[in-house]
Protein backbone atom coordinates (compact mmCIF):
# COMPACT_ATOMS: atom_id res chain seq x y z
CA UNK A 1 0.00 0.00 0.00
CA UNK A 2 1.33 3.43 -0.91
CA UNK A 3 1.96 5.75 2.00
CA UNK A 4 0.46 9.22 1.62
CA UNK A 5 2.45 11.91 3.47
CA UNK A 6 0.45 14.12 5.78
CA UNK A 7 -0.53 17.34 4.05
CA UNK A 8 -2.73 20.30 4.87
CA UNK A 9 -5.98 19.79 2.95
CA UNK A 10 -8.27 22.79 2.86
CA UNK A 11 -11.16 21.45 0.79
CA UNK A 12 -12.36 18.03 -0.36
CA UNK A 13 -11.86 16.77 -3.95
CA UNK A 14 -13.78 18.90 -6.40
CA UNK A 15 -16.64 18.38 -8.78
CA UNK A 16 -14.91 19.09 -12.09
CA UNK A 17 -17.82 21.15 -13.40
CA UNK A 18 -18.55 23.38 -10.40
CA UNK A 19 -16.50 26.39 -9.41
CA UNK A 20 -15.29 26.40 -5.81
CA UNK A 21 -15.92 29.50 -3.73
CA UNK A 22 -14.34 30.03 -0.35
CA UNK A 23 -15.65 33.00 1.58
CA UNK A 24 -12.68 32.90 3.94
CA UNK A 25 -10.04 32.53 1.26
CA UNK A 26 -8.01 35.61 0.41
CA UNK A 27 -8.33 36.69 -3.19
CA UNK A 28 -5.27 35.75 -5.18
CA UNK A 29 -4.47 35.68 -8.87
CA UNK A 30 -1.75 33.68 -10.59
CA UNK A 31 -0.50 34.14 -14.17
CA UNK A 32 -1.61 31.26 -16.39
CA UNK A 33 2.01 30.92 -17.49
CA UNK A 34 2.89 30.01 -13.88
CA UNK A 35 0.25 27.28 -13.52
CA UNK A 36 1.60 23.74 -13.81
CA UNK A 37 -0.76 21.07 -15.21
CA UNK A 38 -1.41 17.80 -13.40
CA UNK A 39 -2.43 15.99 -16.57
CA UNK A 40 -0.70 15.45 -19.90
CA UNK A 41 -3.46 15.97 -22.44
CA UNK A 42 -6.60 17.89 -23.30
CA UNK A 43 -9.03 17.57 -26.17
CA UNK A 44 -8.38 20.58 -28.38
CA UNK A 45 -11.90 20.42 -29.78
CA UNK A 46 -13.08 20.76 -26.18
CA UNK A 47 -10.84 23.77 -25.71
CA UNK A 48 -12.49 25.38 -28.74
CA UNK A 49 -15.93 24.65 -27.27
CA UNK A 50 -14.87 26.48 -24.11
CA UNK A 51 -13.59 29.39 -26.20
CA UNK A 52 -16.89 29.73 -28.08
CA UNK A 53 -18.87 29.65 -24.86
CA UNK A 54 -16.62 32.32 -23.39
CA UNK A 55 -17.01 34.51 -26.48
CA UNK A 56 -20.78 34.29 -26.09
CA UNK A 57 -20.65 35.71 -22.57
CA UNK A 58 -21.57 39.36 -22.14
CA UNK A 59 -18.62 41.35 -20.79
CA UNK A 60 -20.44 41.97 -17.49
CA UNK A 61 -21.19 38.25 -17.15
CA UNK A 62 -17.51 37.48 -17.66
CA UNK A 63 -16.54 40.04 -15.02
CA UNK A 64 -19.05 38.60 -12.56
CA UNK A 65 -17.76 35.11 -13.30
CA UNK A 66 -14.26 36.01 -12.17
CA UNK A 67 -15.61 37.62 -9.00
CA UNK A 68 -16.95 34.25 -7.87
CA UNK A 69 -14.70 31.73 -9.61
CA UNK A 70 -11.64 30.10 -8.10
CA UNK A 71 -9.42 27.72 -10.05
CA UNK A 72 -8.26 24.91 -7.70
CA UNK A 73 -4.52 24.54 -7.28
CA UNK A 74 -2.10 22.66 -5.08
CA UNK A 75 0.92 24.46 -3.65
CA UNK A 76 3.71 22.07 -4.59
CA UNK A 77 7.51 21.83 -4.51
CA UNK A 78 9.34 25.12 -5.00
CA UNK A 79 6.05 26.91 -4.19
CA UNK A 80 4.69 26.25 -7.68
CA UNK A 81 0.95 26.31 -8.27
CA UNK A 82 -0.31 23.01 -9.70
CA UNK A 83 -3.67 23.17 -11.44
CA UNK A 84 -5.81 20.14 -10.52
CA UNK A 85 -8.91 20.93 -12.55
CA UNK A 86 -10.29 22.99 -15.47
CA UNK A 87 -7.30 22.55 -17.75
CA UNK A 88 -9.49 22.94 -20.85
CA UNK A 89 -11.01 26.18 -19.60
CA UNK A 90 -7.63 27.54 -18.52
CA UNK A 91 -6.13 26.94 -21.96
CA UNK A 92 -9.23 28.40 -23.64
CA UNK A 93 -9.03 31.56 -21.54
CA UNK A 94 -5.35 31.94 -22.35
CA UNK A 95 -6.21 31.73 -26.05
CA UNK A 96 -8.79 34.45 -25.42
CA UNK A 97 -6.12 36.81 -24.14
CA UNK A 98 -6.61 36.35 -20.40
CA UNK A 99 -3.23 36.07 -18.70
CA UNK A 100 -4.05 35.46 -15.03
CA UNK A 101 -6.72 33.61 -13.05
CA UNK A 102 -8.14 33.70 -9.51
CA UNK A 103 -7.08 30.57 -7.65
CA UNK A 104 -7.91 28.67 -4.48
CA UNK A 105 -5.09 26.72 -2.83
CA UNK A 106 -6.82 23.52 -1.75
CA UNK A 107 -3.74 21.85 -0.24
CA UNK A 108 -0.19 22.79 0.71
CA UNK A 109 2.25 20.08 -0.34
CA UNK A 110 5.23 22.37 -0.76
CA UNK A 111 7.33 20.45 1.80
CA UNK A 112 7.07 17.14 -0.06
CA UNK A 113 9.77 15.79 -2.31
CA UNK A 114 9.09 15.64 -6.05
CA UNK A 115 8.21 11.93 -6.02
CA UNK A 116 6.19 12.18 -2.81
CA UNK A 117 4.25 15.08 -4.28
CA UNK A 118 3.24 13.31 -7.49
CA UNK A 119 2.51 10.04 -5.71
CA UNK A 120 0.23 11.86 -3.29
CA UNK A 121 -1.59 13.65 -6.10
CA UNK A 122 -2.22 10.36 -7.83
CA UNK A 123 -3.49 8.62 -4.70
CA UNK A 124 -5.89 11.53 -4.15
CA UNK A 125 -7.07 11.38 -7.80
CA UNK A 126 -5.66 14.84 -8.45
CA UNK A 127 -3.42 13.89 -11.37
CA UNK A 128 -3.68 11.94 -14.63
CA UNK A 129 -0.19 11.04 -15.91
CA UNK A 130 -1.25 9.45 -19.21
CA UNK A 131 -0.44 10.65 -22.72
CA UNK A 132 -2.51 10.91 -25.92
CA UNK A 133 -1.95 7.21 -26.60
CA UNK A 134 -3.26 6.26 -23.17
CA UNK A 135 0.25 5.30 -22.03
CA UNK A 136 1.53 6.17 -18.60
CA UNK A 137 4.13 8.94 -18.37
CA UNK A 138 6.97 9.39 -15.93
CA UNK A 139 6.52 12.22 -13.45
CA UNK A 140 9.64 13.83 -14.94
CA UNK A 141 7.85 14.03 -18.29
CA UNK A 142 4.74 15.84 -17.06
CA UNK A 143 4.15 19.18 -18.83
CA UNK A 144 5.30 22.26 -16.96
CA UNK A 145 2.80 24.69 -18.51
CA UNK A 146 -0.64 24.51 -20.10
CA UNK A 147 0.98 25.34 -23.45
CA UNK A 148 2.71 21.95 -23.31
CA UNK A 149 -0.54 19.98 -23.01
CA UNK A 150 -0.93 17.49 -25.87
CA UNK A 151 -4.06 16.97 -27.95
CA UNK A 152 -5.92 13.72 -27.34
CA UNK A 153 -8.65 13.48 -30.00
CA UNK A 154 -10.37 10.74 -28.00
CA UNK A 155 -10.76 13.13 -25.07
CA UNK A 156 -12.59 15.45 -27.46
CA UNK A 157 -14.72 12.55 -28.65
CA UNK A 158 -15.59 11.62 -25.08
CA UNK A 159 -16.56 15.21 -24.31
CA UNK A 160 -18.80 15.44 -27.37
CA UNK A 161 -20.34 12.07 -26.54
CA UNK A 162 -21.34 13.35 -23.12
CA UNK A 163 -22.86 16.53 -24.55
CA UNK A 164 -25.07 14.61 -26.98
CA UNK A 165 -26.29 12.32 -24.21
CA UNK A 166 -24.14 9.25 -24.78
CA UNK A 167 -23.47 9.11 -21.06
CA UNK A 168 -24.38 11.20 -18.04
CA UNK A 169 -22.29 13.68 -16.12
CA UNK A 170 -20.55 11.85 -13.29
CA UNK A 171 -18.42 12.97 -10.36
CA UNK A 172 -15.97 10.09 -10.70
CA UNK A 173 -12.40 11.39 -11.15
CA UNK A 174 -11.33 11.74 -14.79
CA UNK A 175 -14.57 10.19 -16.05
CA UNK A 176 -14.13 11.69 -19.53
CA UNK A 177 -10.63 10.22 -19.76
CA UNK A 178 -12.01 6.80 -18.87
CA UNK A 179 -14.49 7.09 -21.72
CA UNK A 180 -11.69 8.29 -23.99
CA UNK A 181 -9.68 5.17 -23.22
CA UNK A 182 -12.72 2.99 -23.87
CA UNK A 183 -13.26 4.60 -27.28
CA UNK A 184 -9.53 4.60 -28.08
CA UNK A 185 -9.49 0.81 -28.32
CA UNK A 186 -12.58 0.63 -30.53
CA UNK A 187 -12.54 3.53 -33.00
CA UNK A 188 -9.63 4.15 -35.40
CA UNK A 189 -7.78 7.37 -34.70
CA UNK A 190 -7.88 8.30 -38.39
CA UNK A 191 -11.68 8.24 -38.28
CA UNK A 192 -11.75 10.51 -35.22
CA UNK A 193 -9.34 12.99 -36.77
CA UNK A 194 -10.81 13.08 -40.30
CA UNK A 195 -14.50 12.21 -39.86
CA UNK A 196 -15.40 13.32 -36.37
CA UNK A 197 -19.16 13.16 -36.95
CA UNK A 198 -18.98 9.55 -38.08
CA UNK A 199 -16.75 8.72 -35.14
CA UNK A 200 -19.28 10.31 -32.78
CA UNK A 201 -22.12 8.25 -34.27
CA UNK A 202 -20.08 5.11 -33.74
CA UNK A 203 -19.27 6.21 -30.20
CA UNK A 204 -23.00 6.59 -29.48
CA UNK A 205 -23.53 2.95 -30.46
CA UNK A 206 -20.56 1.81 -28.41
CA UNK A 207 -21.86 3.74 -25.40
CA UNK A 208 -24.90 1.42 -25.33
CA UNK A 209 -22.79 -1.71 -25.15
CA UNK A 210 -22.73 -3.69 -21.94
CA UNK A 211 -18.94 -3.46 -22.22
CA UNK A 212 -19.34 0.19 -21.26
CA UNK A 213 -21.51 -0.54 -18.24
CA UNK A 214 -18.64 -0.14 -15.79
CA UNK A 215 -17.85 3.36 -17.01
CA UNK A 216 -19.03 6.40 -15.03
CA UNK A 217 -22.32 7.83 -16.22
CA UNK A 218 -23.28 4.81 -18.34
CA UNK A 219 -26.91 4.77 -19.43
CA UNK A 220 -28.62 1.46 -20.15
CA UNK A 221 -31.02 2.72 -22.81
CA UNK A 222 -31.40 6.11 -24.48
CA UNK A 223 -34.49 5.22 -26.54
Amino acid sequence: MQRVPKVSIIVVPLDSNVMTISASDDFKTVPIADLTPTQVTVGMREVEVKRRRWQEKHCHTAADYFKAARFPVILGPHARHYLIDRHHLTLALQHEGIWELPVLIVADMSTLSFDEFWTTLEVLNWSHPFDEEGSRCRYDDMPTSVNELSDDPYRSLAGSLKRVGGYAKDKAPFSEFRWADYLRCRIPRELVERHFGRALALAMNLAQSTEAAALPGWRRNLT
